[in-house]
């Protein structure tokens, strides 16, 4: 069944994500760059209405060299979450990892490109394919790409 909301909403999503972020603070980086077996990042992008930088943190089901790849679900919401919104806007990012941070352009894979990235996504996360399910929206996976 299709809703119209997320599983959490926007306002808890958006708490837990303030909350990720303070933990990598405090921490000073030793504690939260995982969560549920899956590498965390963080996103900043420029806010596509505010021209404001925009931080969020966020798993990233496939971490490689030359890609990391997100899943814009929004925790199975029939709305895009609005920092893939701002992807669309702004696709120049740059994401915080353990290992330090990378200038990426950022694009939502073809069709194709995620008929193949989508069996490793739900590998690596299987909420994912429940989020799917419950969405009337395709759920775009984001490409990050080095500049």
């Amino acid at each position: 069944m299709a809703s119209r909301g997320g599983i959490l909403g926007d306002r808890t999503i958006a708490a837990l994500s303030r909350f990720h972020r303070w933990v990598l603070r405090v921490t000073r980086g030793r504690v939260g760059w995982r969560i549920g077996g899956m590498p965390t990042v963080r996103l900043h992008t420029t806010g596509r209405h505010s021209g404001l930088p925009r931080t969020t943190m966020l798993s990233a089901p496939i971490l490689e060299p030359e890609r990391v790849v997100l899943v814009a679900s929004n925790g199975g919401s029939d709305r895009h979450p609005a920092w893939y919104l701002n992807l669309v806007a702004f696709p120049d990012a740059a994401l915080d990892l353990r290992d330090g941070t990378r200038q990426v352009r950022v694009r939502t894979a073809s069709p194709e490109e995620k008929a193949v990235l989508w069996p490793r996504i739900v590998a690596a996360f299987p909420g994912y394919a429940r989020y799917q399910h419950r969405t009337r929206r395709d759920i775009p996976v984001v490409i990050c790409e080095p500049r």
